[in-house]
């Protein structure tokens, strides 16, 4: 069986409801129905949809938005941001987690600003050469800033997608994200692809949502899922996510109202972002034993130290590993012998450093701190 889309045939694997024009009806809900508003809405300055791309992938609009609008006031173009200091960088990205995507920020923004003369590449085939840019992220970029025919393709479509025609391939497969890059290249609306690109993927967002709208839905008639009631089961994913647990126990050694603090450089999650000293373990150590691995790893033993507070647990959700820990808040009269690569600040500068955000949360509890 076969729907007819604009004088594009797509193949399905179920009985259809009839022919229908997705474009045409996609765009008038946009028009008619999406009140969906955001400041890169509509934008075709290169700079901010790249920036608007990067800070929302794996990121929440309602959490994204200020650190979009902190990043534009900032850093109103390329050139500000790639003169800028990486640790002001990393500062004003704190919080936002998957740091990578701030370190590829900031060499493709240099890249970009040396390089390219401060041009900002202006077709798909060039921008995906970029760091960091993928071909969702190319995609959004050439369609918004330069009306290139492109479809995207992020989660919100493919959420779309496989239910309106019924699709079990599984999209976090090599097969599966091609058959859905090409079904949604036929149904891309190419004259008007910026229009139509922002209208799908709002679509996905506020009526195809996780639990949909479907009684607001203008494709209700239309939609597989819904006609044989497997919308909760779809899109499909094959792979099943391993968490891992680690536990984190850090010490605030307080030292003449000076804290201990280090980079993380190791290739590990949070790369380039500051901490305290640092126990990881396998397990949930008790307060003793807490206080006496970092008496051991510092090398303070006895005398001159007094442990002030130890936190209860703190916990971080990543996307495959569970950090949990806790925090002791040491007062010491003379710096420890084995930390070495630490550094001393004053607790007003604290706020300079960028953490890992299991870090922040706890510093905001302790306002005698930061």
């Amino acid at each position: 069986m076969t729907f007819i889309y604009h004088k594009t045939l797509i193949e399905v694997q179920t009985e259809p409801r009839r022919p229908f024009n997705f474009s045409k009806i996609l765009l008038k809900w946009d028009q008619q129905k999406n009140t969906r508003r955001m400041p890169w809405k509509r934008e075709t300055n290169p700079y901010k949809v790249w920036l608007s791309e990067v800070i929302l992938q794996q990121t929440r609009v309602d959490q994204g938005l200020k650190y979009y609008e902190s990043f534009v006031k900032a850093f109103p173009d390329i050139d500000s941001l790639a003169k800028a200091p990486d640790q002001e960088i990393f500062k004003l990205w704190e919080g936002l987690g998957y740091y990578a995507r701030c370190r590829n920020l900031i060499e493709t923004a240099r890249r970009i600003a040396g390089q390219l003369s401060g041009e900002f590449p202006t077709c798909y085939e060039e921008i995906i050469k970029l760091k960091g840019i993928g071909s969702y992220t190319a995609a959004a970029i050439a369609s918004f800033a330069f009306n290139e025919p492109r479809a995207v393709v992020d989660g919100n479509v493919f959420r779309l997608l496989s239910r309106l025609f019924g699709i079990d391939k599984a999209i976090d497969t090599a097969e599966g994200k091609r058959f859905f890059d090409e079904l949604a290249e036929q149904l891309l609306n190419k004259k008007q692809p910026a229009i139509y690109n922002q209208a799908i993927m709002d679509f996905g967002a506020v009526v195809c949502k996780p639990v949909p709208e479907c009684t607001q839905c203008p494709f209700n008639r239309y939609c597989v899922a819904l006609h044989n009631e497997n919308i909760s089961s779809l899109p499909v994913k094959s792979k099943k996510v391993t968490i891992k647990k680690r536990w984190f126990y850090y010490a605030l050694f307080d030292h003449n109202g000076r804290f201990a603090i280090r980079q993380r450089t190791e290739k590990d999650i949070w790369p380039n972002l500051f901490e305290f000293l640092l126990i990881e373990s396998e397990k949930e150590l008790d307060q003793s034993a807490i206080v006496r691995q970092l008496k051991e790893k510092s090398g303070i033993m006895r005398d001159g130290i007094k442990v002030k507070s130890i936190s209860p647990v703190f916990r971080q959700q990543l996307s495959h590993q569970l950090i949990e820990g806790r925090f002791a808040e040491l007062r010491i009269t003379h710096k420890p012998t084995r930390m070495v690569g630490m550094t001393w600040v004053k607790k007003a500068e604290m706020k300079n450093y960028a953490f890992p955000k299991f870090i922040t949360q706890y510093l905001e509890k302790r306002t005698d701190v930061r």
